[in-house]
């Protein structure tokens, strides 16, 4: 846990000292960013036009709330078929340094594939149908060494898609062994609810008569298989949407169970083009709408997750999960969404996240996906790159590890902002997120009415020309406000401290729109 710690602090300085780039074109630059001359030292936006948005106050407290913003909560999921990968090995690409720069993210292995395509073996078996992936224990080895460089903790799906315990038990123990402490839990199936349908990648797994009890009984029938062999190996379930497939794990006689796992995608309905609505559509990311439906949905499982006396982990999540939709991934409005949802999904109570990922194309592959592969498709590479929000997740490494405290947003349009306090209350950091659309305004006048004694340490940023601009997302680095700041609203503020008559202290800044912008704030 102590080397933990330490990798979690080094990835954050990473990320407060990123140089400039621009996150999801085809070239490399997202994975080493090149160092801008002359080097930037104080935090300088670039706004697209004059700030004519409308002015916002934003108030932050310094009493912290019971809900938190930790490590776990960004994080990736991965098809389980990847543990095949050589290029988990951090000998064998760069993946290591993009999840470094993620602080310690939590990784999910599942998906899909777990139930359809893994094949799993450790004593050199051979699979029965051609397009089966087979994974054994030196896949794992591999994963170790990732996790031994990342620090992160491991959730591992154990395929049901057909009852064979032997098998499933076998996996369990190798992953108990090999992962150690790093495992966080075993996922004894993936969305089981779903095992009719056909309409997916090599369609239903499960025949008619497969139901909740059906579900439960071979749960069941697994969990204690493996608690015969490994009495503390942790079990989460049951990987899907559906409440009352929750209840149905909460409830089974499954022992050491660590959480309810949750999914659920934010724009679902892949055949609407209605804005504002719930299809792929870059606007609707941003739309107020986008907030209302994260809370009703992980509101579900936040209670099912508090009846069992659980803590609630979305293991598996995005933007959308809909084919085609390149195009909405890859636009700023992509990047606002992923600090925003992450924000709000971890104050709503969410104790653990991973954004839906895999390690292939960037062109034609998952639509997604953090990480993508610049190489052809079909082809490979060992330098995977970021999509604009990979960098959005970037900037929220700084509060990880911190408390949320009362952030209250008065005017300012399509903004919301985020306040954690950290460092036993002597450390703030805000993050606003500025939605209003830089295609019609440069940006926002803001006043921040920070606790009595603080100041502005360091600020950083990424922005975009517009919402819907395609790889374009940019970053500008961590560093400290200019002497000069930037306020179109009145009277501007002498410093970041600048006192006011109320007792509080007083910001002023313009916010430039289509941005997501992290404030350090640290007690004087």
């Amino acid at each position: 846990m102590v080397i933990r710690r330490a990798i979690v602090a080094c990835s954050a300085s990473i990320v407060l000292l990123l140089s400039a780039c621009t996150f999801g074109s085809s070239s490399d630059e997202a994975s080493t960013p090149a160092e801008p001359s002359p080097k930037p030292t104080v935090f300088e936006q670039k706004f697209s036009s004059d700030t004519r948005g409308e002015a916002a106050t934003l108030s932050l407290s310094g009493k912290k709330t019971n809900k938190n913003f930790r490590v776990d909560n960004i994080g990736l999921s991965l098809e389980s078929t990847v543990l095949a990968d050589r290029r988990l090995d951090p000998e064998a690409s760069n993946l290591d340094y993009l999840l470094n720069s993620l602080g310690s993210p939590a990784l999910r292995f599942g998906g899909n594939e777990l139930d359809r395509r893994l094949f799993w073996t450790s004593d050199h078996a051979s699979p029965s149908k051609s397009d089966q992936v087979v994974v054994t224990p030196e896949d794992l080895k591999r994963l170790k060494k990732l996790v031994d460089v990342t620090g992160s903790t491991v959730t591992m799906g154990i395929p049901l898609g057909t009852y064979a315990p032997k098998q499933g038990v076998d996996m369990a123990v190798h992953t108990v062994d090999i992962l150690g402490d790093s495992l966080v839990g075993l996922a004894i199936g993936n969305e089981p609810n779903g095992y009719k349908v056909k309409d997916v990648p090599n369609g239903a797994v499960r025949g008619n008569d497969w139901n909740k009890e059906k579900y439960v009984q071979q749960l069941e029938a697994y969990a204690k298989a493996i608690h015969a062999k490994r009495p503390d190996a942790p079990i989460i379930g049951p990987e899907v949407y559906d409440g009352a497939w929750m209840d149905a794990f909460a409830h089974s006689d499954v022992k050491k169970k660590s959480a309810i796992s949750q999914h659920w995608y934010q724009l679902p309905e892949c055949e609407s083009e209605k804005v504002p609505g719930r299809g792929p559509e870059a606007q609707n990311l941003v739309d107020p709408l986008a907030k209302k439906s994260a809370q009703k949905n992980l509101g579900i499982g936040k209670d099912h997750a508090d009846d069992a006396g659980l803590p609630l982990w979305l293991e598996e999540t995005g933007p959308t999960s809909c084919p085609g939709t390149n195009d909405t991934s890859l636009t700023n409005a992509s990047a606002l969404w992923a600090a925003d949802y992450t924000l709000y999904a971890a104050q709503l109570g969410v104790e653990r996240m991973a954004m839906h990922s895999m390690l292939g194309a960037c062109e034609g592959g998952a639509p997604m996906s953090l990480v993508c592969d610049p190489a052809d498709h079909g082809t490979r590479s060992d330098t995977f790159q970021g999509r604009p929000h990979l960098a959005a997740m970037r900037l929220l490494v700084p509060s990880t590890g911190g408390t949320f405290t009362r952030t209250a947003v008065k005017g300012g349009g399509n903004m919301s902002a985020y306040t954690v306090r950290k460092n036993e209350g002597e450390t703030l950091v805000t993050t606003v997120i500025n939605a209003n659309d830089a295609a019609k305004s440069g940006g926002n006048p803001v006043s921040f009415q920070m606790p009595k004694g603080f100041s502005v340490e360091r600020a950083s940023q990424i922005y975009g020309p517009s919402n819907e601009a395609k790889n374009a997302t940019s970053v500008i680095p961590s560093n400290p406000l200019p002497d000069d700041i930037p306020y179109s609203g009145g009277e501007k503020s002498a410093e970041a401290s600048a006192s006011t008559s109320t007792g509080a202290d007083e910001l002023k800044i313009d916010i430039a729109a289509s941005s997501v912008t992290v404030f350090i704030m640290t007690k004087t």
